[in-house]
C-alpha cells in the first residue's frame, strides 16, 4: 500500500515542504512561521505568528516538578540515551498534564453558547464533573493564563471561546472553596479555537512547545554527574501488611 502525504517530498534532489523548497524556507521563515506553514499549508499572518510564538513559549517548561521533565530525568539518569528520555517525557503528556488543551476545547465548543454560566457551573459540580482547563495544584492565579488573554486582545484572538472561558472562571470561583483558575491548557485551547485550529491537533502544541524544555532537562541531569534518581525513602510511605514472615 502506497503511502500518500500533501507535506513533503523530494523533487530533484531537492526537499520539498507544502510545494516549497525547503532551503528557501530556511532564509525566509522563523521556526515558528514554518511550523505554522507545515500544519496548515498557507504561511501565517503577522498576528498569527506573534500568537503562535507565545503559545509555544507559554508551553516551553514548568519546572522539574513537572511529570514530564520529573520523569525525563530519572529515564536519562538511569543510563538511558537523551532522545529516549525526551519520548519518555513526552508519553507522560496525558490528560492531567499537558493533554487537557484538547478536551478543554471541546468542552469550550460545546458550551460557548450558554447563556446561563452560573447555572452551568453549578450543575457541573453537582454532578461532580471536572472540568478541563481549570485548577492548578500550585497556582493560586496561573499568570501564564492572563498573559495569553492579553496576548489575544493585542492581536485580535479574543473572541467568543475566550470570553466564555473567562466567565466560566469566574463562575466556578464563585462556587469553590479553593482557587481554580483557567489554566494554561484552558487558555491554549480557547485561543487556538479562535485561531481556527480543531481540538484533535492542540496536544500537538503542547508537544513542539514542551520539547526544549525536556532536552534541556535531560542533558543538565545527564551532565549533573548525581547518578540514579529515585524517590527517597523517607518520600516512601508503606501502607500495606506488616509483620508477616515466611
Amino acid at each position: 500500500m502506497p503511502w500518500k502525504t500533501a507535506l513533503t517530498t523530494i523533487q530533484d534532489g531537492k526537499e520539498m515542504v507544502r510545494g516549497r523548497a525547503l532551503a528557501q524556507l530556511m532564509e525566509t521563515m522563523t521556526f515558528t512561521e514554518a511550523i505554522f506553514f507545515l500544519l496548515i499549508g498557507r504561511e501565517a499572518e503577522t498576528r498569527e505568528t506573534k500568537m503562535l510564538n507565545a503559545l509555544l513559549v507559554a508551553a516551553l517548561d514548568h519546572g522539574v516538578g513537572a511529570p514530564s521533565a520529573t520523569v525525563a530525568r530519572t529515564v536519562v539518569s538511569t543510563g538511558n540515551s537523551l532522545h529516549t528520555a525526551v519520548a519518555a517525557g513526552v508519553l507522560t503528556l496525558g490528560e492531567l498534564h499537558g493533554g487537557a488543551i484538547e478536551a478543554a476545547a471541546q468542552f469550550f465548543k460545546n458550551h460557548f453558547t450558554e447563556k446561563d454560566i452560573s447555572g452551568l457551573a453549578k450543575k457541573l459540580k453537582a454532578e461532580k464533573v471536572r472540568v478541563p482547563g481549570f485548577g492548578h495544584k500550585v497556582l493560586a492565579v496561573d499568570e501564564r493564563a492572563k498573559m495569553l488573554f492579553a496576548l489575544a486582545r493585542k492581536n485580535k484572538f479574543h473572541g467568543r471561546y475566550c470570553v466564555f472561558a473567562e466567565e466560566f472562571e469566574k463562575a466556578l470561583g464563585a462556587l469553590s472553596s479553593k482557587p481554580l483558575p483557567i489554566n494554561i491548557d484552558g487558555a491554549m485551547a480557547a485561543i487556538l479555537l479562535e485561531m481556527g485550529f480543531a481540538p484533535g491537533i492542540m496536544k500537538g502544541f503542547f508537544i513542539i512547545g514542551r520539547a526544549p524544555g525536556l532536552v534541556a532537562h535531560v542533558y543538565e541531569q545527564m551532565t549533573s554527574g548525581e547518578g540514579i534518581k529515585r524517590a527517597d525513602e523517607s518520600e516512601i510511605e508503606y501502607t500495606g501488611e506488616t509483620g508477616k514472615h515466611v
